[in-house]
């Protein structure tokens, strides 16, 4: 199982920790300019380059290998690449509060129903911001309501500007080979980045086999770990037996 982080946070979660325990193989993809890789976000101008380490290490599986890969937040972007240039790598991918388009930003539509509301960022629409980060006096109300006192303060000093201009430049040519990837969307009811409603807009124009859903906020790998850890294993049971 690979978990491609959004842009922001490189830690491994008590979620990750229990599905290691429980017999599964657990890579946590950090993208370029996110968890420890160094790169500069103003430096990541295009979304080859900000997924590059995702299509790495799709590249380097063996031809007999699947993996199940589950993308949060703007992750959701990444892994959809993924079963766009990988069909027959990928067992399973499931979309985590995340945002999930067939092609990506290709219309107004797109970026309305997949992308957080960041206007009060930018500089005018011939001027975008090329990396944002959230002021710490929104991070907690915004993207941790829900977490521990302690969660959030781990994650507010890891945190890390993203590279805005590059995640939005998303766009995936038609290929017939992504519908045959098996998709999930677990749902965040108390999400205000990727908000309930835009994720329901996601899930109705592009249905996956299955949703399901956590009362939680848009980081349930801090606030809700142990429900979202009976959610993966759940949605990875239930694809094998759907399969035999």
């Amino acid at each position: 199982m690979a978990f491609v982080q959004e842009v922001g946070v490189g830690i491994k979660s008590r979620a990750l920790a229990l599905m290691e325990n429980s017999g599964y193989k657990v890579s946590c993809i950090d993208l370029k300019s996110a968890g420890i890789d160094q790169t500069d976000a103003d430096s990541v101008h295009t979304f080859d380059q900000y997924n590059q380490p995702l299509l790495d290490l799709m590249s380097s599986l063996p031809h007999n290998e699947k993996v199940i890969l589950v993308g949060h937040s703007a992750g959701g972007l990444s892994i959809t690449q993924a079963c766009h240039k990988f069909p027959n790598k990928i067992y399973l991918a499931v979309y985590l509060a995340a945002t999930m388009l067939k092609f990506g930003f290709c219309t107004d539509e797109d970026l309305r129903d997949g992308a957080p509301d960041l206007s009060e960022f930018g500089l005018g629409h011939d001027k975008p911001p090329t990396s944002v980060f959230m002021k710490r006096e929104f991070q907690r109300t915004i993207s941790y309501p829900l977490s521990s006192h302690e969660d959030w303060t781990l994650a507010a000093m890891l945190l890390r500007p993203g590279p805005i201009l590059a995640v939005k430049s998303a766009r995936f040519e038609e290929n017939g080979e992504v519908e045959k990837e098996p998709r999930v969307y677990i749902r965040t009811k108390q999400d205000k980045v990727i908000k309930p409603e835009q994720q329901e807009a996601m899930i109705k124009k592009w249905p996956p086999l299955s949703v399901y859903e956590l009362d939680s906020d848009h980081n349930p790998v801090f606030s809700s770990p142990f429900i979202l850890f009976g959610l993966l294993v759940k949605a990875a049971a239930a694809f094998e037996v759907g399969c035999n």
